[in-house]
């Protein structure tokens, strides 16, 4: 290949150093995927049901009809994981950032409601919880003008934060062509946000957490435990606190309303909290926060891409 599109190197052996507010040394950022309604079904015009992130494991795809064990576990985020952990975050005037599926937030006026009352920052996930990379371009863009849409209609302000997750070769471009957004965070290459110009112009990437994610709860090389996902994420908080003062980096967590606020998990969540509230010289910010925060330490030069 004459040109090969993928960065290896990043900031090498000379990290940059983020100047946190308040000389912190690390910035926590915590995530809260809202999805349900938006996943894979015929009801949503699909070809079969959803396969990933339920307490099913991973179940096949059922071809036509529709999956009501998958569809309730689904529901069951909606119904009350949201709530609980909205209380546990709101008790503590923690900030949270929410990854909002357009099609789920259209569901459910009240958690939008609840959304918009509380302030936190929603950054868009696509209009549906589906695998963009088998989406054409054209319905991929109308899907991220239709994300933008509801989720300002319903919350009050434009999402200026993506997120596909199952994204397509071109979200990235359509993110960058469509404007209006500060950061994108579909890669999980970094502890800092850093600049790319691949599509033109210069574009944030404020990367993104697999490992630091309930996600794992579902996945075989997983946490089988409330107190897996709690010990995990702390010994990665801890170190990431404890480097930082020689080099501040940033740490994403990623929740899942159907996951963590089971409830034999959600006091893991309630634990973790408490333990970096804590500690001092730790920012906890939205994506955006943090973004705007890059985008006025580390502006974008030729150098920084």
């Amino acid at each position: 290949m004459q040109s090969y599109p993928r960065d290896l190197i990043g900031y090498g052996p000379n990290p940059v150093n983020p100047h946190w507010p308040g000389d912190a040394r690390v910035a926590v950022s915590f995530v809260l995927n809202y999805e349900e309604g938006g996943e894979y079904s015929i009801l949503h015009g699909d070809p079969h049901s959803e396969t990933v992130l339920t307490d099913l494991d991973s179940p096949p795809a059922m071809f036509g009809e529709r999956h009501l064990n998958v569809e309730s576990n689904f529901e069951y985020g909606s119904r009350v994981g949201f709530w609980e952990i909205l209380r546990l975050f709101r008790e503590r005037n923690l900030p949270l950032t929410i990854y909002a599926v357009g099609m789920a937030l259209e569901r459910n006026p009240q958690v939008a409601a609840a959304i918009r009352e509380a302030g936190y920052e929603v950054a868009g996930h696509g209009y549906r919880w589906i695998d963009y990379h088998t989406v054409s371009e054209e319905d991929e863009r109308a899907d991220i003008k239709r994300c933008i849409r509801v989720i300002e209609e319903m919350t009050g302000t434009r999402p200026v934060g993506w997120y596909t997750g199952r994204p397509s070769i071109n979200t990235r471009r359509l993110l960058v062509e469509e404007g209006g957004f500060l950061y994108d965070c579909d890669s999980y290459s970094d502890d800092v946000p850093y600049w790319t110009t691949e599509h033109g112009r210069p574009h944030l990437i404020v990367p993104y957490s697999l490992d630091n994610n309930d996600s794992r709860m579902t996945r075989a090389q997983g946490f089988d435990l409330g107190e897996h996902f709690y010990t995990y994420v702390r010994d990665s908080f801890d170190w990431l606190h404890r480097r930082g003062a020689v080099m501040p980096r940033m740490m994403s967590v990623g929740l899942h309303n159907r996951l963590i606020g089971r409830p034999g998990r959600i006091g893991a969540l309630e634990r973790l909290l408490d333990h970096m509230m804590a500690h001092e010289a730790v920012w906890f910010a939205g994506r955006a926060q943090i973004a705007r925060h890059w985008i006025a330490q580390h502006p974008f030069t030729a150098q920084a891409a």
